[in-house]
């Protein structure tokens, strides 16, 4: 509430500002800030209900390639006026779970892929089985991540400091680790030679009860 108190206030600025570049500007400045406050929030408050939010009858069968593709058609049309490229590879798995947050996670981990990438970037989206077990994989060929910091990332509000200056919460890696744990998944961040590869193997089906 208070933050939308100073939005209605940056609105009566502006209204006043009589077409005045220089306060429109600073009004416009204030109001990214703001902007960048409540995402944070949301970010946080997204994480506080994954991490202990009741899980009981919100697991169900999910198809994963089915899932991959609608988040691949949802952000292709901006990742390609970027600059990069967006390939899907998948086949056939299915994983008990929570749809909304497996697409959040394979979301958040697309954002990231191409936030922390230059123009040229290929980001690759896959839906593998391996020993039995469905895994979504993430890649792509930018500059990647140190190993030394590759689980620093999975921290809450950590940022790499080559990052700092770009938008974000520091948060998109820790919910994609927390809805990995609540899936019973594991989470590993490898070197793609060049870039980085971020792989969710989820548990076979038969091990999967969907607890808390």
């Amino acid at each position: 509430t208070p933050l939308t108190h100073v939005r209605q206030k940056l609105e009566r600025v502006r209204a006043a500002a009589n077409g005045d570049p220089a306060v429109l500007a600073a009004a416009r400045n204030v109001e990214e800030d703001v902007e960048e406050i409540l995402r944070v929030f949301d970010a946080m408050l997204r994480l506080a209900e994954i991490e202990s939010g009741p899980l009981a009858g919100r697991f169900k069968p999910v198809d994963l390639a089915e899932l991959t593709g609608r988040i691949a058609d949802a952000y292709r049309p901006d990742i390609e006026a970027g600059g990069r490229r967006l390939s899907l590879r998948t086949s056939w798995a299915v994983v008990d779970g929570d749809a909304d947050l497996i697409a959040q996670a394979l979301a958040n981990l697309v954002e990231n892929a191409v936030s922390h990438t230059p123009a040229g970037t290929h980001v690759e989206i896959a839906v593998e089985t391996a020993d039995g077990r469905a895994r979504l994989r993430v890649c792509d060929d930018g500059p990647g991540i140190p190993e030394e910091k590759r689980q620093e990332v999975l921290r809450h509000f950590y940022r790499l400091e080559s990052s700092r200056t770009t938008p974000g919460s520091g948060l998109g890696l820790a919910i994609v680790a927390a809805v990995a744990s609540r899936h019973r998944a594991t989470l590993e961040l490898v070197d793609a030679e060049p870039g980085l590869t971020v792989l969710i193997t989820f548990p076979g089906r038969a091990a999967s009860t969907g607890g808390s």
